[in-house]
C-alpha cells in the first residue's frame, strides 16, 4: 500500500502474495516505495494483497451504462489509418491494445496507486516484492501530482548524498517522472549492486543533479538512550516485522532508567508493517482503545485496529511524539492514535499524509492494483493527504541534518525536551 515499497534491499515470502490477505498503509504506489504498514503476516510488498486472488471469478458483466461507441470508433480509425514511422517500432497486437486500454481505464481514476500491469510488468512487480532488489535507500510517492521523496534512510547513499524529505525527483536517469507511477519509477531506480542512477532533483524550486551508486541497504531500526536533561528518546527509522520487538526491548530501558519524559522520534520514518505499529501503540492504550481505522467507503465493513492492552507506561509519565514530513504511513498511524487519545503531544511539522490500503486483482496475466480503502484516525481524521497535524509547530531547516538529541542542535528536539520539562 511505502504503501504503503521502500527502495532497499528486502526479501519476503512469496507466498504472502499469492495465498493470504495482507494489509498496509501505504506511503505511495509502492509500500515502502511507497513505505507502507503491513500485517506481520505478510510480506513487503508495495501493494496489499487483501482479497483472495480472484482469478477467473471476476464479474465479466458488461455495464449497460456504458456507451462503448467511441472506444470502438477509436480502434478502429487507429486500425485504419495508423502507420509506423520508426523501422524500431512493432505494431501492438490486439492483446496490447486491450492491456492498454485497461492501463487508460485505471489511470483515469486520478489515483496514483491504481494502476493496471500488463504480464510482463506484473511479473516484475511481483518478483520485486517477493525476492531481493538493491537500491539507494529511500521512500517515495507521489505528492501534489509530483514524484517526492517522503524520507531517505539513515546511512543509505541516498541520505549520504544528501537527498532530503520533500525533494521532487523530476527525472530517473533523464527520464521525466511526470505522470510516471511510482511503481515505474521505483523500478528505474533500483538495479544492481553498484551500478549508478541519475536523479534530477528539485528542492526549494532549485534544481539538481545526484548520481547516486545502488547498494544493499541496511537500516538501524531503533536507537534510544537519555539525555542529560532526564529526557529519555526512542528513535523509530521504520516500521518491520521486528521493529515491536526492538521498541520493547527500548521501552524496557526507558522504564528501568527511571525517567517520567519519553520522547518517540518518528522523523523521517516511511512506515512498514501495521502490526508493530498497533503493538508499539498498545504500550500507551488501555485494551480496546481505538488505534486505527480501514474505512471501505461502505463497499465493506470497515476494519477497526484496537490496542492489544500493554498500557504499561510508568505514571506520571509525559510522551511526546516528533513528526516531519518524512513520517508516513504506520508512523502516522501511530502518532495519530497517541495524538487522538490524548497520550501524547505531537512536535515538529505536518507528516507526510500516506494512508491507502491496495488490493492486487489478477486479470488474465496481468495484475490490477486497485485502492479499496483509507485510513482514519480514532477521532476521524483522513491520513491520506492530509497527515498528522503537530500540536508544537516546530520547523527545522532543510540544509540542516537530522541530529542525535546529544549534539543539543536539533531544534524540534529541543522544543520537545523543553515542553517535557517544564510543560510549556
Amino acid at each position: 500500500m511505502r504503501s504503503t515499497m521502500a527502495l532497499w534491499n528486502r526479501t519476503a515470502s512469496a507466498q504472502g502474495v499469492t495465498a493470504r490477505a495482507v494489509s498496509y498503509a501505504l506511503v505511495a504506489v509502492l509500500a515502502f516505495s511507497c513505505g507502507i504498514a503491513l500485517n506481520a503476516t505478510g510480506t513487503t510488498a508495495a501493494v496489499i494483497s487483501r482479497v483472495p486472488l480472484l482469478g477467473d471469478g471476476l464479474d465479466a458483466t458488461p455495464d449497460p451504462s456504458a456507451d462503448l461507441t467511441d472506444f470502438w470508433k477509436a480502434w478502429n480509425a487507429l486500425q485504419a489509418n495508423y502507420v509506423m514511422t520508426h523501422a524500431s517500432s512493432t505494431m501492438p497486437s490486439v492483446q496490447d491494445r486491450i492491456y492498454g486500454a485497461i492501463q487508460g481505464l485505471a489511470s483515469s481514476y486520478g489515483d496514483p496507486y491504481t494502476v493496471f500491469f500488463p504480464p510482463e510488468e506484473s511479473k516484475a512487480f511481483n518478483e520485486n516484492i517477493s525476492g531481493s532488489f538493491a537500491g539507494v535507500g529511500m521512500e517515495i510517492d507521489v505528492k501534489n501530482g509530483v514524484l517526492t521523496v517522503v524520507a531517505p534512510l539513515k546511512g543509505t547513499p541516498a541520505a549520504d548524498a544528501g537527498v532530503k524529505a520533500g525533494d521532487q525527483i523530476i527525472a530517473i536517469d533523464g527520464v521525466l517522472t511526470d505522470g510516471m507511477p511510482v511503481d515505474e519509477a521505483v523500478s528505474k531506480i533500483r538495479g544492481k549492486i553498484g551500478t549508478t542512477v541519475t536523479l534530477s532533483l528539485v528542492r526549494a524550486e532549485k534544481p539538481f543533479t545526484l548520481k547516486l551508486t545502488r547498494a544493499t541497504i541496511q537500516v538501524p531500526e531503533t536507537d534510544d538512550g537519555i539525555d542529560a536533561s532526564g529526557v529519555y528518546h526512542i528513535s523509530l527509522y521504520e516500521f518491520t516485522s521486528d521493529s515491536a520487538n526492538l521498541f520493547n526491548q527500548a521501552f524496557t530501558r526507558f522504564k528501568a532508567s527511571g525517567s517520567t519524559s519519553l520522547v518517540i522520534d518518528l522523523r523521517g520514518n516511511p512506515g512498514g508493517y501495521l502490526d508493530a505499529a498497533v503493538d508499539i501503540a498498545s504500550h500507551f492504550l488501555p485494551k480496546g482503545a481505538k488505534i486505527v481505522t480501514e474505512d471501505f467507503d461502505g463497499k465493506a465493513a470497515s476494519i477497526v485496529h484496537t490496542s492489544l492492552g500493554y498500557n504499561d507506561v510508568p505514571q506520571g509519565t509525559k510522551v511526546v511524539v516528533l513528526v516531519d514530513g518524512g513520517s508516513a504511513s504506520a508512523s502516522e498511524i501511530l502518532a495519530g492514535a497517541l495524538q487522538d487519545n490524548k497520550v501524547a503531544t505531537i512536535v515538529g511539522t505536518q507528516s507526510f499524509g500516506k494512508g491507502s490500503v491496495q488490493t492486487l486483482i489478477p486479470i488474465d496475466n496481468g495484475s490490477l492494483k486497485v485502492t479499496v480503502a483509507r485510513w482514519i484516525t480514532p477521532a476521524g481524521h483522513w491520513i491520506m493527504g492530509n497527515g498528522i497535524t503537530p500540536d508544537l509547530k516546530v520547523s527545522i531547516a532543510t540544509s540542516t541534518p537530522k541530529f542525535t538529541p546529544d549534539t543539543a542542535q536539533d531544534p524540534q528536539y529541543a522544543r520537545a525536551a523543553d515542553f517535557l520539562t517544564t510543560g510549556k
